[in-house]
């Protein structure tokens, strides 16, 4: 196929995808692009957020302007990868699709409250309930990925001690029911009811790059070896958005790809990928290479009430007991690693 077809090809799926989420409820894609910016034109766009800290929490009509003034010439990013499987319908894949449901009839019940909980999030939101989004929709992408290389800098500055950073489940005993290897490495820059001033105080142009995100929760460099494979899983929480800007893109690129709901994609350094993650996905490094994200949770951007009471649950949030445990874990880390001799890796 030419290039000249390829970009045809993209235009008539991004027109074609535009079209359908224009209409009076939000459309969730199967097999089309994600989420366009033209999205906010339904009818939830008319209600207005009082929240004023920053812009895009602002006001729902806030990103129909940005897409006015953008002329809207531009393809959606990213695109799903091509010649990919058939992972079957997305409603296979949708947030209240349980992997191992609970057996007893109070895990049941905590379901159900969740699942209505979740819906409730999904339906407050200024932007439509879909898996992955056009990053376009959100105006602070391109700040974010105009600097990514002073982020990369950082990165590979610590990548020279990447042994001795800490495996995810380390931190966060719960990632232990998707890992237990050491190929799965996190070095946090913030969270909640996380100290991470020592690790943030060694990237301080991440952490600048890091302030242009409004409602960011958490953020860390998240560090896959070769071969590491992800399996399926879920997100903890629908308020908030999971974006991965990519840094260390090994080669072949399609080989380094991430499932959301029913669709793979592929990262790109130098660009972000933002998507919900309480969708069911999945990831696989099938390369020889170490492949890094900046990886950043941030508020769904939703209309009032819900936009503050979504705020209020994330602060609530630093006082469970998990939380506070992984805290724990981090800070003890930071001090022995910045308090010990260190030497770099071997071999890379």
């Amino acid at each position: 196929m030419s290039n000249r077809q390829e970009v045809m090809g993209r235009e008539v799926a991004g027109a074609h995808f535009a079209k359908q989420i224009r209409s009076t409820k939000p459309v969730v894609p199967t097999d089309l692009p994600p989420v366009s910016a033209d999205a906010v034109n339904s009818p939830k766009s008319n209600r207005r957020s009082p929240t004023r800290e920053n812009p895009c929490l602002r006001s729902p009509t806030f990103y129909i302007r940005l897409h006015r003034m953008s002329n809207a010439a531009h393809l959606p990013y990213p695109l799903p990868l091509a010649n990919q499987p058939d992972f079957g319908p997305l409603a296979r894949h949708h947030r209240s699709f349980r992997s191992f449901p609970p057996r007893t009839l109070l895990g049941k019940a905590g379901v159900v409250i969740e699942n209505a909980f979740e819906s409730l999030l999904a339906s407050s939101s200024i932007i439509p309930d879909a898996p992955v989004y056009d990053s376009h929709t959100f105006p602070w992408v391109k700040e974010v990925e105009a600097d990514w290389r002073l982020v990369r800098a950082e990165l590979d500055q610590i990548m020279t001690y990447r042994d001795q950073i800490p495996s995810f489940h380390e931190i966060i005993k719960e990632v232990s029911t998707i890992h237990t290897d050491h190929d799965w490495k996190t070095f946090f820059l913030m969270g909640v009811g996380m100290e991470t001033g020592e690790n943030a105080r060694r990237c301080p142009n991440t952490m600048q790059v890091l302030q242009k995100i409004p409602g960011i929760t958490t953020a860390m460099f998240s560090i896959l070896s070769p071969g590491k494979h992800i399996p399926p899983h879920r997100g903890p929480y629908a308020g908030v958005l999971r974006l991965h800007l990519g840094l260390l893109v090994p080669e072949p690129r399609e080989q380094v790809r991430i499932r959301i709901g029913n669709q793979c994609y592929a990262w790109e350094e130098g660009r972000c990928i933002i998507f919900d993650d309480t969708y069911n996905h999945e990831v696989w490094n099938d390369t020889n290479g170490y492949r890094v994200v900046l990886f950043v949770d941030f508020q769904r951007p939703m209309t009032f009430p819900m936009d503050i009471l979504n705020h209020w649950v994330m602060n609530a949030a630093a006082l469970a007991p998990f939380i506070r445990e992984a805290g724990g874990k981090q800070k003890a880390w930071e001090q022995k690693f910045y308090n010990q001799p260190k030497s770099p890796n071997t071999g890379t």
